[in-house]
């Protein structure tokens, strides 16, 4: 009889512990109708670019308190996302943000087809053979850079005026990530907006070849200072750049503008503004569709291309960050105000011009912009790839 009951206890305590991992497995960590939503992300706050990302996932608790149960995985490698995406499902996330560019999260889409995917705009146009639950969005973020050039135009200009720098140096420095469409987009929109004001500056450009390295973001900055480069600008990840012109700031005249976040605290006698993508519009917008089961692109407040959203200045997808008022040009803020007007009116052709471009890759691929080019046409991703002739230098 002993031997019996101890038989059937073993039994009872293996169902129970067959049945804990099913539960696991399985169960949701709030109440059914809690939607979970995950967030995975490639650096984490100490970054500007994750931070600026963060903001949005702290928008989706505060507008949906008691309707979602937030995950997040900070630090995950491109190479490691499919792990990631896995544990979020397994814990039960109906929809996932990715603020990576990894080629992992379609097959995870195909996989899991009851689970929306949103990723950052990985490059391309939008395409119709992305699984339906897969979906790209992005901020048209050189309509800020556009408006950002023009304010640190204006700066020069003043700086110019009052004898600071001559004439013939207006040189811009822009440190960038990597020669991709998107940095080459930014860098041209803001160097256009800036000779709308001084029509005689040129651009030097370095590449770090890392999307989020300090040490490597500083060191550009510094060597296009020492070039004579009197106004700095970034699209890369770190606060480096800004750290950099400050230091300088002390035996020379500088201007930088930041990306992500606002520097203003950090180099406060150079930080001119900054811009960022303002990742909350799509988020929160995803997030509610589907709560309220409808489809992401009929119900988010921005232009849809297939599976794949943008806006920009017109649905506050992208930001111009906090002016510095004490070392901004007068009249600096109304600029920046009508411009930001313009482009909701859709008023502002950024890249038209007698300029010519080529493809850094391709010598045969060439453009002329007196005709105008229309950037984010068909993808939220960039797609503006030209070096301007005569007016960027790309150094190694």
């Amino acid at each position: 009889m002993k031997k019996y009951y101890i038989t059937t206890l073993l039994v009872s305590l293996a169902i129970l512990l067959a049945f804990s991992f099913v539960y696991d497995a399985w169960t949701p960590d709030e109440t059914e109708d809690t939607l979970k939503v995950g967030f995975i992300y490639e650096n984490d706050g100490s970054t500007p670019f994750t931070y600026s990302f963060m903001l949005a996932q702290q928008a989706v608790e505060r507008e949906y308190p008691d309707q979602v149960h937030v995950l997040s995985r900070s630090n995950v490698r491109a190479s490691e996302t499919e792990e990631s995406l896995r544990e979020l499902v397994k814990k039960g996330c109906a929809i996932i943000f990715i603020n990576n560019a990894t080629t992992q999260v379609r097959a995870m889409a195909l996989e899991y087809p009851q689970v929306q995917f949103c990723q950052i705009s990985v490059g391309g146009d939008a395409s119709s053979a992305d699984p339906a639950n897969y979906h790209t969005f992005s901020g048209e973020i050189y309509q800020a850079r556009y408006v950002s050039g023009v304010a640190a135009g204006m700066k020069l200009k003043q700086m110019i005026k009052n004898g600071t720098v001559p004439s013939d140096k207006a040189l811009v420095g822009f440190v960038g990530a990597f020669p991709t469409a998107e940095v080459i987009s930014g860098y041209t929109a803001f160097l256009l907006g800036l000779r709308s004001e001084v029509p005689t500056a040129t651009m030097k450009v370095r590449y770090t070849n890392s999307w989020s390295n300090y040490i490597k973001e500083k060191a550009a900055t510094e060597a296009l200072i020492r070039e004579g480069c009197v106004v700095i600008a970034q699209h890369t990840n770190t606060t480096g750049p800004a750290v950099a012109c400050e230091e300088a700031a002390e035996s020379r005249s500088l201007i930088h503008v930041g990306y992500n976040q606002s520097m203003l605290d950090l180099a406060p006698s150079v930080s001119l503004l900054s811009v960022r993508i303002n990742w909350t519009p799509y988020i929160t917008g995803a997030v509610g569709a589907v709560i309220a089961h409808k489809p992401i692109e009929k119900t988010v407040d921005g232009r849809a291309h297939g599976n794949d959203m943008s806006a920009g200045l017109d649905k506050d997808w992208v930001e111009v960050l906090e002016l510095n008022q004490y070392i901004a040009a007068a009249g600096t803020g109304e600029k920046i105000a009508q411009l930001t007007e313009a482009f909701r009116k859709g008023s502002v052709s950024v890249f038209k011009g007698n300029y010519t471009g080529t493809d850094p890759f391709d010598p045969a691929d060439t453009i002329d912009l007196s005709k105008g080019y229309i950037e984010n046409e068909n993808s939220s991703a960039p797609s503006f790839h030209y070096v301007l002739d005569g007016v960027i230098e790309v150094e190694n």
